[in-house]
């Protein structure tokens, strides 16, 4: 629709429609045939498997399945390993392999749609009996990985990154990684959270804290096949991952359970508790065996060295304090990190080790053990003292008490998580912001916005959601290239980011629109209206000055569409509507504008729908009637008309083309009618060949760019004349300049092609498009047409008569034929006879009428 109206009025007023009804009725009469698709399925489980009915089932599985009942697919399994999965789909044996993180290597050979099916990273799994709490254990240890996996690469760097020796066992399936660990043939299994979680406990196996790999998951196509399944999955997953109660949120809720809580192992528990009971005893045989003072501090010596022993091996910081918060033990871990003997951590507190901030959270937490007895778990982050490193931990403290009951001192137990953390980061940053620009994304914008619609319906606040839409930024990407449009997006995210306040959410929503959610305005309708008005301004200044891509400077600006909220209730999916609308009618009206949404345009909206329903039936129905507008010579002669389509609805009578011509080209529908025009005036040119007084006439028929631009055009034309016996010398196809802006090689070989037939060639509204001289002269044209905003004010406007006499000259120098049209008055006529135009069409020599007339 909005390339259509980049297209002169005059030549929207007369765009034929007739073709592609007869299109779309042999597409729909057309037998189909289902399309099947062999799928990949190795057992890996519950993200993809087997299932009991012979089809895919599990995660990827299960939504395969979904696309398939939809798309008319038929699934063809083909079991295989993980290896052999992606050997047959890169030599073409299989057609589409779930369960595909990527790799350079992989996008080499295999082709993804773009929006990941699925999140996932990896984690190690242990049986219970095996101690491995970090990286560092895994020193001499043999782990279980899938052969030829991206895990398998990845776990071997950073095994290299840690300079540990590891041996990894490659395996040709996950079953097989558990059922090793199980029985003792290996220390560890890496897989997938998805089976991991799902599986573990019927292996007796626990996870352990090394996460790894936060990983995008996707259906893989060999490369340059089957681009159609890429992009109908891609299709699918935009629409269920942006609505909360879909498909593909009901396959997830079935297939994943809730990931395992971390727990400390109950050895060290049962260590602790040996460490408080010796050292109660040690306390009470000093008061109590003075005389046996010395075997006792040889057996209490002993003991210690025993639990020193136990605890210095645990990868974890275990420390205890005083009630001054003062270090009274730490093990070999604790030492390690604050880089000191044991002998000088003893008696030093926190402020020796870390920065203030850190010193403060630790001792609020250290109070509540050591003055209320609570025992405390929380996740705590500790900045070393020069603040070049920063840790979180996930600390369990607990009070150590005297027989009484009296708290002494505290015992804690601290595990490092940095890198779980930073995974559950890389997690949720994939899932809720926009990788491109960093701002939040679509998924985080519909929860905000429902969240803020509720709070506004107790608070009685006004919003605004404001839709920011680039314009001509397809024009950029094509002349440019996407980098550049990249930037630019990045560019305009920042200078958007400026015009908010902290209480808004400004996400990106699409490929060159953003969307930012203004909340807490004033409850009074006219000032929100007010302070959402200048906040819109604001970004259109903001946004129009100069950008600097690489080395070019480049302007820019923005179409802004308003939906206001707060003062009725209205529905999350409602106020996207509304705003979007305000956004293209701010488009219309020339851009770089900001408009808000009224009632008027919803009506305007319901209009167009009506007309839209009623034009799929005009064709069948038979409401379409060809007028013909006459043309004339210098000596008022007809030589020819102009077909000038017209619906003759029967309800609302004759329908203006300017109300059903736009839409019939948004909706694909000008190609049958474009048809029916050019089939209907074939066969008036074979019925006026039999008069003598109108067999010299031609016909002059428009053509959309979207029709041209239809590969088989060419063919359509041919056969068109064939079936109805037209002279094609008499057959003259109107072209705008507009064609002239994309793919000119093709638009001259079908020129030519076509030429050739015999059929001529007219430039409609010339002087208002794109053409330029060189371009003109490779044009296989007849004929230029004057525009006639040139015409109408000719005998006023100095400029205007330059231009015509410019467009006669050239058209004498090129051996063109130049008529005018919109030529209203005998006035108007006579000034361009004097400018040297000899052919004309108008209302003076004839307003269009039906073909009898």
């Amino acid at each position: 629709m909005y390339l259509f109206n980049l297209l002169p009025a005059a030549w929207r007023l007369r765009v034929p429609r007739t073709l592609l009804a007869l299109c779309a009725l042999a597409l729909l009469t057309a037998p189909t045939l289902a399309r099947e698709v062999r799928v990949g399925v190795y057992q890996n489980e519950p993200k993809i498997f087997m299932g009991a009915d012979g089809q895919p089932s599990g995660i990827l599985g299960d939504l395969l399945v979904a696309m398939a009942r939809l798309e008319g697919w038929t699934l063809k399994p083909v079991p295989c390993e993980w290896a052999a999965c992606l050997d047959a789909l890169q030599a073409g044996n299989i057609d589409l392999m779930p369960d595909l993180a990527l790799s350079e290597q992989r996008l080499q050979i295999f082709d993804v749609h773009k929006i990941p099916s699925l999140l996932s990273w990896s984690q190690l799994y242990k049986h219970s009996g095996v101690p491995i709490s970090s990286m560092l254990d895994l020193k001499g240890k043999r782990v279980a990985v899938l052969a030829g996996s991206v895990q398998q690469a990845y776990l071997q760097n950073l095994l290299s990154s840690f300079a540990v020796q590891a041996e990894l066992v490659p395996v040709q399936s996950l079953e097989e990684a558990f059922k090793l660990t199980a029985a003792h043939q290996v220390d560890a299994a890496a897989t997938n959270r998805f089976f991991g979680d799902r599986r573990a406990a019927s292996y007796q196996l626990d996870a352990t804290p090394i996460l790894f790999q936060p990983a995008q998951l996707f259906y893989a196509t060999a490369k340059g096949r089957n681009a159609d399944l890429l992009v109908a999955i891609d299709r699918h997953l935009g629409q269920w991952q942006s609505q909360a109660d879909s498909e593909y949120f009901t396959v997830l809720k079935r297939w994943i359970e809730a990931p395992p809580q971390f727990s400390v192992p109950a050895y060290l528990w049962w260590s602790l508790g040996a460490l408080a009971l010796l050292l109660a005893l040690a306390l009470a045989g000093s008061a109590l065996l003075r005389r046996q003072v010395a075997d006792k501090t040889r057996h209490l010596r002993a003991s210690e060295d025993r639990l020193a022993t136990i605890l210095n091996s645990v990868d974890a910081y275990i420390y205890i304090k005083d009630m001054e918060l003062r270090y009274q033990y730490a093990n070999r871990k604790v030492c390690e990190l604050f880089d000191r003997p044991l002998a000088q951590v003893v008696g030093s507190t926190d402020s020796e080790f870390f920065d203030a901030t850190t010193v403060e959270r630790l001792r609020i937490n250290d109070k509540r053990v050591i003055d209320n007895g609570e025992r405390v778990e929380a996740d705590e982050v500790s900045r070393s003292l020069d603040g070049s490193r920063e840790q979180t931990y996930l600390s369990i403290k607990l009070p150590l008490r005297q027989p009484d009951g009296s708290i002494y001192a505290l015992c804690g137990i601290s595990t490092d998580i940095t890198e779980h953390k930073r995974s559950e980061d890389a997690i949720h940053q994939l899932a809720f912001y926009d990788p491109l620009t960093l701002l939040p994304n679509r998924r985080f914008l519909m929860e905000r916005l429902q969240q803020t619609l509720k709070a506004n319906e107790r608070q009685q606040q006004c919003g605004a959601l404001l839709f920011i839409d680039v314009d001509n930024f397809k024009d950029l990407n094509d002349t440019l290239g996407h980098a550049m449009g990249d930037e630019l997006l990045r560019q305009m995210a920042v200078r958007l980011s400026t015009c908010t306040r902290a209480e808004d959410t400004l996400a990106r929503q699409g490929s060159d629109e953003f969307v930012l959610l203004l909340c807490d305005l004033s409850p009074d309708l006219d000032a929100a209206l007010e302070q959402t008005r200048h906040v819109a301004q604001k970004i259109l200044q903001h946004i129009a000055e100069p950008y600097l891509l690489e080395t070019r400077h480049y302007q820019s600006t923005v179409s802004i569409g308003i939906a206001m909220f707060g003062d009725t209730p209205t529905s999350r999916d409602e106020l996207f509507k509304q705003a979007d609308l305000a956004m293209y009618r701010a488009k219309a009206e020339g851009r770089n504008a900001l408009c808000f949404f009224n009632p008027a345009m919803q009506a305007q909206v319901t209009a167009r729908t009506a007309i839209e329903a009623d034009l799929h039936q005009a064709l069948a129905r038979s409401e379409f009637v060809l007028y013909y507008q006459p043309q004339v010579n210098i000596d008022g002669q007809q030589f020819g008309v102009e077909a000038l389509v017209r619906w003759q609805h029967p309800q609302r009578g004759l329908v203006p083309p300017l109300e059903f011509i736009p839409i019939a080209e948004s909706t694909g529908l000008i190609l049958p009618l474009g048809r029916w025009i050019l089939s209907t005036a074939c066969r008036q040119l074979v019925a006026w060949a039999a008069s003598p007084e109108q067999a010299h006439w031609s016909i002059a028929v428009n053509v959309s760019a979207r029709q041209f631009r239809q590969s088989d055009f060419v063919q359509t034309v041919e056969q068109v004349l064939r079936d109805t016996g037209a002279n094609p010398q008499r057959l003259e196809l109107e072209l705008t300049e507009s064609l002239l802006v994309d793919d000119v090689e093709v638009v001259i070989a079908r020129m030519s092609a076509l030429k050739a037939l015999g059929v001529r060639f007219s430039l409609d509204d010339f002087g208002t498009g794109y053409s330029s001289l060189s371009m003109l002269k490779r044009l296989p044209l007849d004929q230029l047409k004057i525009d006639r905003s040139f015409v109408r004010d000719l005998r006023h406007d100095p400029q205007d008569a330059n231009i015509v006499k410019a467009i006669v000259t050239l058209g004498f120098a090129m051996n063109l034929q130049v008529i005018a049209e919109g030529v209203e008055t005998a006035e108007q006529r006579d000034a361009l006879v004097n400018l040297g135009c000899t052919h004309f069409q108008g209302y003076l020599f004839g307003r269009p009428a039906p073909a009898p007339a």
